[in-house]
């Protein structure tokens, strides 16, 4: 028997509401960890799993590298998101960000988003104590930062530490309330009492979180441990890079190559740089070096430039060398090509050698794209209840091309917008922007719903029915949110690391808009040869009959179906995907809305295979 489930989706907006905006939300979601423990991140490092021996001290992690979850050889859980993207001026490249999403990426309760739950953990492999005395002056120390580049934790949310005892408890040493963002603060705990002087001795941290504030970020970096610190031993001799190097592209992040090839000096940057941090309290100069070299055919394109750089103590800045290549290789069209760059540094000081080295790839495949892969939070319009919502992203070529669909990166609701449909228009033009006076649609597909990943780059590939010629120039590519639909929460996934919000366009009022939101959303045209979707375009909408009485309503809704739904669940939530009722739904079900307030309330129906079409009633 199939399982049916029914969603009943109210989202409340006032009387008088400022419709036409648009907004940035909780992701909710990271497809990055969608394949759970083993997926991979640009090719590099899968995790594995490894049995470690029992650790000795000094323990240092600062999460340098370029596996999603942690290093196994250090940690016994993998719930934490390694990244380079959530944390906000990190002490080194690479956090460990905290949240509500488990391994695998999605919410921890998917059916209930209104309660607090202790959420990911990350716990130290056992580390050998013994022998260990009080004057030994053991010190644990760590830095951690709320909401980085997502969303803060609320008040009574929490990022917590446990030491393990030699009777095997974990005791709660110390805690963080929730709050908006901080620059990163370290800790520094004294490891005093000989309970915790044994051979399997343990540290975890632990986040808890409010489910319906699905970010909830919480980022810890640089942990330490060892013997013979102080309270004051606060000083981080360490310089390092902080974050992931410029692409080597001028606009876009990723493109095909044979669109480079056409015009790379157009393409091509001419500067590549990185941020450096000197941590330490003493001045230091710096040797930075580069180079690039094209993984697909073996050739150097650049030996790259090495310099020298003063860095006073404690200072970030970012280091600028010219990029400079002679020629580029030809390659047929269709081919996928990496440019490899590696950064380098060096200082007298020492330190922790692993962050002195960055590699990161410049992609060239079937799709442009001006984000990085990463979505830190979510992209979506309010609408007029009479009105479609439109977005439109600009692009361009630089020879002509086949558009073959787009590739959306969707942020996930709660419950899941399944069945919320859109339509994809491509534009030659938008009126009123870049001197056009009307908008010049040439192509639409109709009535494709939202999902989540693929394994091709953690987007879901919607492709058109028929291949689309366009000529070398600009053309704009998006979506359609009919009015009416309950697509006004629609989300798309948003990089705030990538400022694509100058090619961004939307239109809830009959005009067109440039985005102010500041970031780029996630959407890729796909061009050359033939791909293969990941999505169903035809849903059947009509084959399943529902309707709501009485609208308007004061105190009480009757649910009235066409087919009896067995093991059905009605959800009520607010704009932002928020439950606040839900229980079973039957046929003539009767659910008491007296404790909402009155305004306009989008009712959706999603029943397992079937569609029915949303409506939206008053709330008096």
């Amino acid at each position: 028997m199939n399982k049916v489930i029914i969603f009943i989706i109210l989202v409340c907006v006032s009387f008088s509401p400022v419709f036409g905006q648009e907004y940035s939300g909780a992701t909710n979601y990271n497809g990055l960890l969608s394949n759970g423990p083993g997926s991979r991140i640009h090719g590099k490092n899968a995790r594995t799993t490894v049995t470690a021996d029992t650790l000795t001290l000094p323990f240092f992690e600062d999460f340098t590298g370029y596996n999603v979850y942690p290093d196994s050889t250090k940690w016994v859980d993998y719930e934490v998101y390694i990244n380079n993207t959530m944390g906000t001026s990190p002490v080194s490249r690479g956090v460990a960000t905290f949240d509500a999403l488990d391994s695998h990426g999605y919410p921890y309760d998917s059916f209930s988003n209104i309660d607090f739950r202790y959420c990911d953990s990350l716990t130290s492999q056992p580390i050998n104590l013994v022998g260990s005395l009080v004057s030994d002056s053991i010190y644990f120390s760590f830095f951690y930062q709320p909401q980085g580049n997502g969303f803060y934790p609320l008040p009574n949310d929490s990022l917590m530490l446990y030491f393990k005892d030699q009777y095997g408890g974990f005791v709660k040493i110390w805690a963080a309330a929730g709050t908006t963002l901080q620059p990163f603060q370290q800790v520094m705990i004294p490891i005093t009492d000989t309970l915790y002087y044994h051979n399997s001795f343990q540290f975890r941290f632990v986040n808890k979180a409010a489910l319906y504030w699905a970010d909830a970020v919480w980022n810890v970096d640089y942990i330490r441990m060892d013997r013979n610190r102080s309270a004051g031993d606060t000083t981080i001799v360490d310089v390092a890079f902080t974050s992931d190097p410029t692409f080597l592209l001028n606009d876009y992040s990723f493109m095909p190559y044979n669109q480079f090839y056409a015009n790379p000096l157009g393409e091509i940057v001419t500067q590549v740089s990185d941020s450096i941090k000197n941590s330490s309290g003493a001045f230091q100069d710096v040797n930075y070096s580069f180079a690039v070299n094209d993984v697909t055919g073996g050739a150097v394109l650049s030996a790259g430039t090495s310099a020298t750089v003063p860095f006073s103590s404690h200072q970030s800045q970012q280091v600028t060398d010219p990029l400079s290549v002679a020629t580029f290789p030809a390659y047929p069209p269709g081919t996928s090509v990496v440019f490899e760059t590696q950064y380098s540094l060096s200082a007298a000081l020492g330190g922790p050698s692993a962050n002195d080295t960055i590699v990161k790839d410049q992609v060239f495949d079937n799709y442009l794209a001006y984000d990085d892969g990463t979505a830190e939070k979510s992209y979506f319009l309010v609408l007029s209840p009479t009105l479609d919502g439109r977005i439109a992203i600009e692009f361009h070529l630089n020879e002509a091309d086949t558009l073959r669909g787009l590739a959306i990166y969707f942020g996930r609701q709660a419950p899941a917008p399944s069945y919320k449909n859109f339509n994809i228009f491509v534009y030659s033009a938008l009126d009123n922007v870049n001197g056009a006076t009307a908008d010049v649609v040439i192509d639409s597909q109709e009535f494709y719903v939202p999902a989540y990943t693929d394994s091709q780059n953690h987007f879901w590939v919607y492709t058109f029915d028929d291949p689309l010629p366009l000529p070398a120039g600009t053309f704009y590519a998006g979506t359609q949110q009919p009015a009416a639909s309950g697509d006004d929460t629609l989300y798309f996934g948003l990089d705030v690391n990538r400022i694509g919000s100058n090619h961004a366009y939307f239109n809830v009022l009959h005009t067109w808009q440039q985005s102010l939101i500041s970031g780029s959303i996630m959407i890729r045209p796909i061009l050359g040869k033939h791909v293969s979707g990941t999505a169903v375009a035809d849903v059947h909408a009509s084959q399943f009959k529902w309707q709501v009485t009485p609208n308007p309503a004061t105190d009480r809704l009757q649910l009235e179906m066409e087919t009896e739904a067995p093991q059905a669940v009605y959800r009520i939530t607010d704009i932002l995907g928020n439950c606040v009722l839900q229980g079973a739904a039957v046929n003539n079900k009767v659910i008491d809305v007296s404790s909402l307030a009155p305004g306009i309330y989008l009712v959706n129906i999603v029943n397992i295979g079937i569609a029915g079409a949303p409506q939206k009633i008053v709330k008096l």
